[in-house]
């Protein structure tokens, strides 16, 4: 299945010993993005980039990540990945990828030391060249749970979502 956005392509890191995983959202070039922060404690990276006064005119791509605030650091093997190719904001010492990311807690399921390292992030963006695996427990979804605040006996299995409408040449897709 395909993200149904064109330059949009989605590549997957799966852990399914440990639980947990990563997801990267290549973006095409000139991508524009803005974000809202919500929860108690949001573990995410470089979205205060996004705010409108910033001076960023735009991202390379997006990573989901499990591992809680652990799982960050892939995105350190996301940057690399896309500064190899070029991709980034121009500087005197090379490209710097605008790589915005977004952990969730999935630490209380499967192996509590099990994180996505930089590692992960780089096969993860190498990843987004092939399949288009958009649904289930896979990469960042791995770990997803509904309910867990109400204690594990309540915890229903999650994973990663897609959901995309048209009208006439606009096309939204919420991953």
């Amino acid at each position: 299945m395909a993200i149904g956005v064109e330059g949009v392509r989605v590549g997957h890191w799966t852990d399914p010993v440990g639980v947990t995983g990563c997801t990267v959202v290549e973006l095409p070039v000139g991508t524009v993005a803005s974000a809202e922060v919500r929860g108690g404690a949001p573990a995410s990276r470089e979205l205060d980039a996004l705010a409108p006064q910033m001076a960023l005119a735009s991202i390379d791509a997006v990573l989901l990540t499990g591992g809680s605030a652990f799982g960050l650091a892939a995105a350190d093997g996301v940057m690399r990945y896309y500064a190899e190719r070029g991709r980034g904001v121009p500087t005197s010492g090379g490209p710097v990828p605008v790589v915005p990311a977004l952990a969730l807690f999935d630490l209380a399921v499967g192996a509590p030391t099990a994180r996505p390292t930089a590692d992960a992030g780089y096969l993860a963006a190498r990843a987004t060249g092939g399949e288009q695996v958009l649904r289930g427990r896979v990469g960042a979804g791995t770990g997803a749970y509904a309910s867990q605040w109400r204690g594990p006996e309540h915890r229903r299995p999650g994973g990663l979502g897609h959901a995309q409408r048209c009208r006439g040449e606009v096309s939204v897709a919420a991953l």
